[in-house]
């Protein structure tokens, strides 16, 4: 049997493949995650250890999306994504750490470089 997103005619099989692939091994170690936060002290090693690689896929993750993007964000030229990155940044420290300001920092020059390369 061929266990693919597409490899089953049911129409019951895509929400049945999203449920095994998609949902239930991410939300797993959510739950030992809160299982196991009241048994673990915030300055242990291992705790250390988890928010580094916590931090380093989230700093891959943006990265891929702005050195390597798919759809229309691949159409904005380069410089304005890693602009739009660093002023999102630096906007987020200089505003007292202001997510939204800095997200409205970074959106603006994203919006600029789409209008630049014609995509609005």
């Amino acid at each position: 049997m061929n266990l693919t997103f597409f490899g089953v005619d049911a129409a019951w099989w895509p929400f049945l493949f999203i449920l095994l692939a998609g949902w239930l091994p991410t939300d797993i170690w959510r739950y030992l995650g809160v299982l196991s936060a009241g048994r673990i002290s915030e300055t242990s090693r291992s705790l250390g250890l988890v928010r580094a690689i916590a931090t380093a896929l989230v700093a891959a993750v943006i990265a891929r999306l702005v050195l390597y993007p798919g759809g229309t964000l691949e159409q904005i030229p380069t410089v304005f994504r890693v602009g739009g990155l660093a002023l999102g940044f630096a906007t987020f420290l200089l505003a007292r750490r202001s997510i939204v300001l800095g997200i409205l920092a970074s959106q603006g020059l994203l919006l600029a470089g789409a209008w630049q390369a014609g995509l609005i």
